[in-house]
């Protein structure tokens, strides 16, 4: 297992992290106990040491069980936890969800409590209300950083503008500043190539990203049927549930499958490996959640990093996943970019040319970016 700096921050961890929102069989699709402490053993044993799980995750259960086992392992000072706050557990309660100082206060000590710690390595704001201002959310973390309850702070699930908005404000006023984007990002879901990366490059926050295997369809165990889909898993299960995450059985998706499908028998690999492959090796990319409620599917996710992509073989999953640009991202390619320069020839910079950033932004750059300031 390889290391990075996250964002650009000190805080060191593995590239491939282990999702827990399978531990727990609340929600009918989780794993039992004894099959969630076989995925921890076997992802620390490979080397990892990065943690994702959620308040939410499987009604507060996937907090107490890795609390459980990081405790049973004695490797509190090693596991880097993150967790996240932002969605209601108490219908009609109104304060005891979203993103204000009561409930990220309330949150807090909840999370603290069933993961049995003193502090969270990374904490972070689940998904956008629609309504706190980043001002409260930021001025709220930098206090629990300041009470050693939390050492970084991130965000999930926001639009780009909040999320540089919280930043420059964290800036301006000496808060600790977000540290890591947790976002959706796979072949079948690449809207965060417009405005994220260059964000969290630019800006020092490193991309997590959710789902590299779209909830369980680019692993292969959904096919297309005269009825939509035919196969087991989460995919199925919530059909029809309205959440957007899990809305992925759609003949678009499915071409990008069968080509994934193709790719994947080229290279003698599974079809998570490619697509996990795909993902980590992206532009921009700190580090990927891999989540599993099989051993066997979770040990081969970990195998996801020992090998390479050739190019001829990316540029078609890239082709058979690429969607067209909308506005205004279409006005940035270089067709339209040519008439600002008056298709004059912009050439790389020579050896030496002081660049417009500091150095300081360039290595923060390249250490979100997934190509240097790496730790081995």
């Amino acid at each position: 297992m390889k290391y990075y700096t996250l964002g650009r921050s000190g805080l060191r961890v593995s590239r491939l992290a282990l999702g827990t929102m399978t531990f727990g069989d609340d929600w009918g699709w989780g794993a039992e106990e004894h099959t969630c402490r076989e995925l921890f053993d076997a992802y620390v044993e490979a080397g990892g040491n990065f943690f994702d799980t959620a308040d939410l995750y499987t009604n507060g259960r996937s907090e107490e069980l890795l609390g459980k086992f990081i405790a049973d392992r004695g490797i509190r000072d090693k596991a880097v936890i993150t967790t996240k706050f932002s969605y209601n557990a108490e219908p009609g309660n109104p304060n005891a969800g979203g993103n204000g100082r009561k409930n990220i206060l309330r949150a807090v000590d909840g999370s603290l409590r069933r993961l049995g710690t003193e502090y969270i390595d990374l904490y972070m704001l689940h998904t956008w209300d629609r309504l706190t201002p980043p001002e409260e959310v930021m001025r709220t973390m930098d206090d629990l950083v300041s009470a050693g309850k939390v050492r970084h702070v991130g965000l999930s699930d926001v639009p780009a503008w909040y999320a540089s908005r919280a930043q420059t404000i964290a800036e301006y006023r000496g808060y600790e500043p977000v540290t890591a984007l947790q976002l959706e990002y796979n072949l079948t879901e690449r809207n965060i190539e417009n405005e994220f990366v260059d964000l969290g490059t630019t800006h020092g926050m490193g991309i997590m990203v959710w789902s590299p295997l779209a909830s369980g369809l680019l692993s292969g165990k959904y096919r297309p049927s005269e009825d939509g889909a035919a196969g087991e898993g989460r995919l199925k299960t919530v059909e029809g549930s309205g959440n957007p995450a899990f809305e992925k059985l759609t003949k678009r998706n499915f071409a990008i499958v069968a080509e994934l499908e193709s790719v994947a028998s080229e290279l003698g690999r599974s079809m998570a490996q490619v697509a996990v492959h795909w993902v980590a090796t992206q532009p921009g990319i700190a580090s990927v959640l891999v989540g599993a409620t099989k051993v066997a599917q979770l040990e081969d996710n970990l195998q996801a990093l020992d090998f390479e992509i050739p190019e001829e073989l990316r540029a078609r999953l890239d082709s058979a996943s690429a969607e067209p640009l909308r506005f205004p991202y279409n006005f940035f390619g270089p067709e339209l970019q040519g008439m600002l320069s008056g298709s004059a020839p912009l050439g790389d910079k020579p050896p030496g040319y002081t660049p417009a950033r500091s150095v300081a932004g360039e290595e923060a750059s390249a250490a979100t970016s997934g190509t240097g300031n790496r730790d081995q």
